[in-house]
């Protein structure tokens, strides 16, 4: 017999997360308040949510802004490099070069030639639009659709839709895509998914590795704001301890310099806290 606690929870993680997401599992789903008090220390506002795969276990801050669908702003990069690599648009992720263009730009790293491996590092913007626009709306439909990607909508221009468009994501919408990607579980070659996978930033705690993307709102080709209000920072990827991996996505509001900067240590915090580093 099903624990009624227990059940709530099922019904609670198939509400808000896709069941297929999860290798067709549905997982248990848990709210841990406590987990807010990290992003308190910061002097920030922001939500956290996880998922554990050794015990199916969704873990969330809280049950409202982890279900609350922003912009992915540079977060996006995932499935565009991963577009990006199956439709041939990029053939090697080291080789193929993009050239700059000339147009100074208010960040130093984004003025260079670059290859995949080297933009999704830099997080250069300008590189990622010229990659959509070879994709082409048609196509890059096509795999937004097939990775159900939060609301699908690409809307707001072919190389702005992620950045100040119509495209929409929670942080429990994340996690659910980065798992297939982790998985190597979306309708694409596995070639595809292992080369994406293999540029993630990689940031090293002990014996723990974290392959993440950051991402903030109001960062695009032509300024630092944007004129989108308060800014929404990103952090999503997994964390692999051993065996054990751990999916996480995590956005805060960003009203000061430091709340960017902080992502990665409340990050850190919480999936510690969950026992994930």
């Amino acid at each position: 017999m099903i624990h009624r606690r227990h059940a709530l929870s099922l019904v609670a993680a198939a509400a808000v997360i896709p069941v297929r997401a999860f290798a067709d599992v549905v997982p248990r789903y848990e709210v841990r308040k406590n987990l807010q008090k990290y992003f308190t220390d910061e002097g920030a506002v922001g939500a956290f949510a996880a998922f554990r795969t050794d015990d199916q276990q969704v873990i969330a801050s809280d049950h409202s802004r982890a279900r609350d669908p922003v912009l992915p702003a540079s977060t996006f990069k995932i499935p565009n490099s991963i577009i990006a690599l199956e439709t041939g648009v990029v053939s090697d992720p080291d080789k193929d070069i993009f050239k700059w263009d000339g147009i100074k730009r208010s960040i130093p790293d984004w003025n260079k030639d670059h290859t995949l491996r080297t933009a999704i590092a830099a997080s250069a913007v300008p590189v990622y639009q010229d990659i959509a626009r070879r994709i082409g709306k048609e196509r890059m439909q096509k795999y937004v659709d097939m990775f159900e990607y939060g609301n699908r909508n690409i809307g707001g221009g072919i190389d702005r839709f992620w950045l100040t468009g119509d495209l929409r994501i929670s942080p429990l919408e994340q996690i659910a895509f980065v798992d297939r990607l982790r998985r190597r579980a979306l309708p694409v070659s596995k070639r595809a998914q292992d080369l994406t996978t293999d540029i993630l930033p990689v940031t090293k705690v002990g014996d723990s590795v974290i392959r993440a993307k950051t991402g903030l709102t109001g960062v695009t080709d032509r300024s630092m704001t944007d004129g989108i209000g308060v800014a929404v920072g990103w952090l999503v990827g997994w964390v692999e301890r051993g065996s054990a991996q751990t999916v996480f996505a995590l956005n805060l509001d960003v009203r000061e310099p430091k709340h960017s900067a902080s992502r990665m240590k409340i990050a850190q915090q919480c999936l510690s806290d969950m026992g994930a580093i």
